[in-house]
């Protein structure tokens, strides 16, 4: 058994407010680092989160000392333009979702108009080139072998498709936060203007080469477009949760007599309100069915492939579609407290949260154009003063070569690909997750899931079904079954545990009417206690463990004990129920008797714990059943690990234990392992009450189930909307696919830069391999980095969903 302490009180923390900004102008990583930055420098700012890829700016400020005017107006002084997220925007996600859908459009038909103009120059150029690749173009008598047409297709380049380059890299330069554009705008001018120099200098021997920034500018705006639509593919998933929000709503009258129907805007519906749906239409509101039967496809909300029949009473989510027949709802929620509107809210916040890995890389990134400048100055004096001089290279090095080699590598570093290996990974994962019934919280919980190697299940409502059915009624000879059952379900009136709800069932069942409660109390984990009104006067009823009834003194007689202990051993677990007149203060004149009750397990429980186990994992059961019933069914299970008689607030005590120690069955065993030197465990834990929500919080990973309470959802990392516990195992198995392409995608990035920068550079022309890479080479190669990066999180759609 668990030891009893106090629950340690919780720190008081400083009020925070979070400011959302909506922000443009971000090419890369670089970009990203340098927006982080400037919010951090800003006063009252505590932290921010800035996603490259949604183009969004979560900041935590203290309370009251600045305003997301302010840091907008900040942000866009900087050189990124920024607005503040307002109320009434989040609210209209309708709107939201048009506007991106409009901007993607806006954007694809620029890059389409860029990408086919580049490509005419790229063809027009090359074709010159290759027909007569000498230094003497400019004396040839065709048109397309002519310097000064090639001086013509290079300046159309950089004024049309070239223009936002050039544009947005001389105004990040401006502003002191060199980008990607500021890199590949610097060799598109360098290039150009030495090739115009050689054009009218002839005398100085150079060479011309004009098809480079033509080349370069056609590469990286194929590359771009590539990327854009990769990336509008990754956040699908995402934009068709947006569209499920309904617009309008058909209000009736709460007489059913009375159809007539009037059609309001989704935003107007109040709580209490009866809405008419039709089939075909989507649910408008959260909402319980009054009239009607139907079925209903929930699909996109809980990754429920097969449609549910709904009827009066039951439960229907705002975005779900009514299929086959015309109800009429209550509603219950409405806005920004629906369903739907919360599974966006954390799937949007998902997207700001950033995975442990990636802040090295925005570290790194913030740096790196620094960096590959120093490198491209330093690359073009090593080849001036000392390449050009080697006699050994072969074929020889131009006089132009340092010029090339420096414009090769601010063209082929790449800080766009380190900057899109986590957002673009996040945004398919927590899409693809969205999509079959379950919201990551972020890229710091997939960083949790890898690193897992214990799993703790709570029994009741998370391995069983939560609905515990009453089997046995023991009652003496003085008091009837019925009457028994009938005091103890009135006492367990006044709460909405799944063991009372068992009897108050039960009760409904036989059809028995209810003694009124007087006065009650409860305490959780042990049971109830109540003075009722019968009809043979004022009751004490005292119902729940043995451990309650001892602490008021009550003693289980041998022949009632034998009875609980034989039911015990079937896996059931007992209430024992205690009866006496409100005058008795001594409980002296006391009836006894005791109540069987059984939860069965989930259907997919033993498959759950078997998988996990596959997965390498852990498997522990906390219960606050006694020992007997938490090893039958624990075996049944096939979970060798158990914590029984665990009262609500020794839960999380256990989840830290079990962080900081090997697994221990009793508080003995832990006293001893608390003498070794710690080992660090990384623990989830899987529950669906409010009594879980201190331990979903303790855990390095809270799994909660949907069909739990408010609270335990909102303080677990990972929430399973189809109430299925296979999904645990999906859940991680998705997670941990999520964490390996961010991996993968960082990995490309940063070999493809050690790799590219010296391949640049010169290096492997210097040892003798291969020649030297020319700038237009290196602007494609550049393109292909972030392309392939955006396309390996996309292939995360492989990884489907177990059935």
């Amino acid at each position: 058994m668990i030891e009893r302490t106090s629950t340690p009180a919780t720190i008081a923390e400083s009020p925070t407010n979070t400011i959302v900004l909506d922000v443009t102008g971000m090419k890369c990583a670089g970009c990203v680092s340098a927006v982080e930055k400037h919010l951090l420098n800003q006063a009252g700012v505590e932290s921010a989160c800035v996603n490259l890829l949604t183009g969004v700016a979560a900041i935590s400020t203290a309370a009251t000392t600045v305003t997301a005017s302010e840091l907008a107006a900040k942000l866009t002084a900087s050189g990124f333009p920024a607005q503040p997220r307002t109320v009434a925007e989040s609210n209209d996600r309708a709107i939201r979702l048009q506007q991106r859908q409009d901007k993607y459009a806006q954007e694809s038909k620029q890059l389409v108009w860029q990408l086919i103009t580049a490509g005419v120059l790229l063809v027009l150029s090359a074709v010159g080139h290759f027909t007569q690749p000498t230094t003497h173009l400019h004396h040839g008598s065709a048109v397309l072998t002519n310097f000064w047409w090639h001086w013509g297709l290079a300046t159309l380049a950089i004024a049309f498709p070239g223009r936002a380059i050039l544009v947005d890299g001389w105004r990040s330069l401006w502003h002191g936060n060199p980008n990607m554009n500021t890199l590949v705008g610097l060799g598109i001018i360098t290039s150009y203007t030495a090739s115009v120099v050689a054009l009218l200098l002839p005398g100085l021997g150079w060479e011309c080469f004009f098809e480079e920034p033509v080349m370069i500018i056609g590469f990286i705006t194929l590359g771009r477009t590539l990327e854009q639509q990769a990336k509008h593919r990754a956040a699908t998933a995402f934009d068709r949760l947006l569209s499920l929000q309904p617009t309008v709503a058909r209000l009736v009258s709460a007489n059913p007599d009375r159809p007539q129907a009037i059609e309001i805007p989704v935003e107007q519906v109040k709580v209490g309100e009866y809405l008419r749906v039709l089939p075909g239409e989507k649910i408008p509101a959260d909402g319980a069915i009054r009239w009607g039967q139907t079925t209903i496809d929930e699909s996109l909300i809980t990754g429920e492939s097969i449609p549910l029949v709904k009827q009066a009473g039951d439960l229907v989510i705002a975005g779900t579609v009514n299929q086959s027949g015309a109800i009429s709802i209550e509603v219950t929620r409405t806005g920004d407290d629906t369903t739907l509107s919360q599974i966006i809210a954390l799937v949007e916040a998902a997207q700001t949260r950033k995975a442990p890995v990636q802040k090295l890389a925005d570290t790194v990134a913030g740096y790196f154009t620094y960096g590959v400048l120093a490198i491209a100055i330093l690359t073009g004096l090593f080849w001036y003063f000392i390449g050009i001089h080697n006699p050994n290279l072969m074929p020889p090095v131009s006089t132009l070569a340092p010029l090339k080699a420096a414009i090769a590598v601010m063209v082929v570093a790449c800080p766009c690909a380190l900057g899109l290996a986590t957002p673009t990974a996040i945004l398919v994962g927590t899409g693809i997750g969205a999509e079959a019934g379950l919201l990551i919280k972020g890229g710091d919980v997939l960083e949790a899931v890898q690193q897992l190697d214990t799993v703790v299940f709570d029994k009741t409502g998370t391995l069983t079904e939560g609905k515990p059915q009453v089997t046995d009624i023991f009652s003496p000879d003085t008091m009837s079954a019925t009457e028994l059952l009938r005091q103890a379900a009135a006492a367990e009136s006044v709460t909405n545990h799944p063991l009372a709800v068992a009897i108050q069932q039960e009760a409904a069942r036989l059809e028995l009417t209810l003694p009124s409660v007087l006065e009650a109390h409860t305490e959780a984990g042990l049971g109830v206690s109540a003075k009722l009104l019968t009809n043979n006067g004022e009751n004490q009823v005292i119902v729940g463990n043995q451990p309650w009834l001892a602490a008021r003194g009550i003693e289980i007689g041998e022949d009632l004990q034998a009875v609980a202990d034989k039911l015990t051993l079937t896996g059931k677990t007992v209430m024992y129920v205690a009866i006496a007149p409100a005058t008795d203060l001594e409980l002296t004149n006391l009836t006894i008797g005791l109540i069987g009750v059984t939860d069965r397990l989930r259907s997919d429980a033993i498959e759950t714990v078997k998988q996990l186990q596959e997965l390498g994992l852990r498997v522990v059961l906390l219960t606050g059943d006694k020992k007997p019933v938490a090893k039958l069914i624990a075996a049944e299970l096939g979970i060798t690990d158990i914590y029984s008689e665990v009262l609500p607030q020794d839960k999380a005590r256990i989840v830290k234990s079990l962080q900081t120690h090997p697994l221990a069955h009793s508080f003995e065993d832990r006293q001893i392992e608390s003498s070794k030197s710690p080992i660090q465990h990384r623990v989830a834990m899987v529950g669906d009450g409010i009594n879980d929500a201190p331990a979903l919080a303790q855990a390095d990973l809270g799994i909660a189930l949907n069909a739990g309470t408010d609270v335990a959802i909102d303080v677990a990392d990972i929430i399973l909307m189809r109430d299925r516990l296979l999904d645990v195992v999906y859940a991680i198995e998705l997670s941990q696919a999520t964490l390996t392409k961010i991996r993968q995608n960082l990995f490309w990035a940063a070999i493809y830069n050690i790799i590219g920068i010296p391949a640049a550079a010169g290096v492997l022309y210097w040892c003798g391999w291969g020649t030297m890479l020319s700038p237009s080479a290196a602007g494609a190669l550049m393109a292909l980095s972030s392309v392939s990066v955006v396309t390996n999180s996309l292939l995360l759609k492989l990884n489907h969903r177990r059935n």
